[in-house]
Parts: C-alpha cells; structure tokens; sequence
C-alpha cells in the first residue's frame, strides 16, 4: 500500500489555480522530497493532505484513508513539523510534549521522545531560552508523540546552521529506519540530496518530475558539470563557450569556467573550449546537484508554458 496517493488533485483560490492536475504516489517507507519555487503549491498540496483546507478536484488517500473523508485518522497516524510553528515560551520543553501526548490520548514517555532529537538535557527549560534548532526539534519531538506512520516536514532545515542541518538529517534518517515513510517540503537541495530516495518537482501547481536523482541527471542529460580552468576568462569567453555544441550553459563559479554538458563527451566540450575559444590550463568534474536539475526542470516548464 502507498502512503500517499494523490489523484488529479485540484486547488483553485477564486481566479488562482494553486495545484493543477496533480498526479503523485509515495510509497511505504520512503524519504520522500518534495520541491518547488516559492508559490509551486507545495504547502496547499500538505495543507491538503492534512485535511486543512479541502480540493476543488481530485482525491488524496493518506496511509489507505480518504483525507478528507477520514482526516482525524490520518491525523493520528502523521506526525507534523509545520513550516510556521509555534512555540510556548514560558513552558519546558518536556510540557509541550506532555501536551501533544495528552491530545493524541496516548501513553508515551515524554523524555524518551526528547532524547530521540537529542535534547533530553534540556527537558526542564522553558522554551522561551531554545536556540531555533533546540526549537525545531522540541516541535519535531512533538511530531513523533503516537509512532506515526507518517512524517510531514514542511522546510525542517529553515534557519539552522550547517550542524543543526546535518543533525536535522542523521534524526530523518533514524526515524525512516524505524519504519516512518517521510515527506517533506525543502528549499535546501543539499539537504534533500542527500537523504531522499526520491524527489519530485512542482512548478505553477503542476508535476514536473518525479524520479530519483540519478533518473532526473539522466532523463536531462546533464550528468555531469565541468569546472575549466582558462587562460583568459572574461565575458567573451562564457558566451563564446555558452554557443559551443554539447553545452548546456556556461558561467563563472569561483574564477572557473562551469560548463554543463548537454548530450555529449565531457572530453569533446573540453577540446572545443580549447581548439576554438581559449587554451585550457586544467579541469575537474562533477555531478550535477539537485540544484542543477531544480533550475533545468523549472526554467524548461515555463519556457514550455510561455
């Protein structure tokens, strides 16, 4: 059974299509990302599995219950980091749990929840002195109050320092190796890269991709970035480079050339940037990030709708 089926979802806000058509499936288990510019409609479609606002079309079954139909039950079976959380500043870390234990009915050792993100130490402190990670994850401590099934992280990594990102990490990882399916929304492509087994990309309320990240350096063929050093690197030389067959796009990154290479050899870039623009000091090679796709995907969805 799918954690999340989502069916020719629609969500129009008066004249504004918010999701259009969406089609999506997350599969038991999975850490699952979720990705999309600013407006895509990536927290209409998680406002919508929770069953706090409802579709103008389609349907959405959350771990085999209808989310509209069956909410409460999906509710109790999810467990919530919200992009826009709150917390009480005059109360411990440890009463907000026992709070979110009091309203799921379940019997949980509150400071066991605290010690799996790791800050138990801090159980008798009032909230009001957490840095934003101790904050982040008193909220996701709260979030695994009941066992859920389900996970749904709406940007964890906003604000945190490159630690707090990673611890945020290595506790996604822990709580998908207890067997919670995990699904969430991020800006931070590092972050995404490196814990999703897959990732699907929203733009305008529509699904553009939806792959692993492997299949997505595949299907765009642009597996592989290069990083030129020349002798003369100036504007001329990136649009010079930019026209050149088998070149995706050309800028510069750090006094580098960085070329992607579209659909050919990495060694067939590199002999023409040297035989017809400028000779060619030395070069390095890399596979694309996630931003990469990010920015290939969307800029050729909107080229497509333009």
């Amino acid at each position: 059974m799918a954690a999340i089926e989502i069916d020719g979802l629609t969500k129009r806000f008066g004249e504004v299509v918010a999701v259009d058509g969406l089609d999506l499936t997350v599969e038991d288990g999975e850490i699952f990302g979720f990705l999309g510019p600013n407006g895509a409609g990536k927290s209409t479609t998680i406002d919508i599995l929770l069953d706090f606002i409802r579709p103008t079309e389609g349907s959405v079954t959350v771990l085999g219950h209808d989310a509209q139909s069956e909410g409460e039950a999906v509710r109790r079976r999810t467990g919530v980091l919200p992009d826009a959380y709150h917390v009480y500043d005059r109360l411990t870390g440890r009463q907000h749990v026992e709070f979110a234990i009091e309203m799921k009915d379940v019997a949980e050792d509150p400071m066991a929840l605290l010690d799996r993100v790791g800050i138990a130490d801090s159980a008798h402190r009032k909230a009001g002195g957490y840095s934003k990670g101790m904050r982040q994850r008193l909220v996701l401590a709260m979030a695994l109050v009941g066992d859920p099934d389900l996970l749904v992280l709406d940007e964890p990594s906003t604000g945190l320092d490159p630690n707090g990102a990673r611890e945020m990490r290595d506790i996604i990882r822990q709580e998908n190796d207890r067997g919670t399916t995990v699904f969430f929304s991020s800006h931070v492509m590092e972050q995404v890269e490196a814990v999703c087994d897959r990732v699907a990309i929203i733009d305008r309320g529509q699904l553009v991709a939806v792959d692993t990240i492997d299949g997505l350096r595949d299907a765009t063929e642009t597996g592989e970035i290069l990083y030129v050093y020349v002798t003369d690197l100036d504007d001329g030389t990136v649009d010079s480079v930019s026209r050149l067959d088998g070149v995706g796009s050309a800028s510069v990154h750090d006094g580098r050339l960085r070329v992607s290479v579209d659909g050919v050899s990495k060694f067939a870039v590199l002999h023409a940037i040297d035989e017809s623009v400028v000779p060619v000091q030395d070069f390095s090679v890399v596979e694309s990030s996630l931003e990469d796709l990010f920015v290939r995907y969307t800029a050729e969805e909107r080229e497509g709708t333009a």
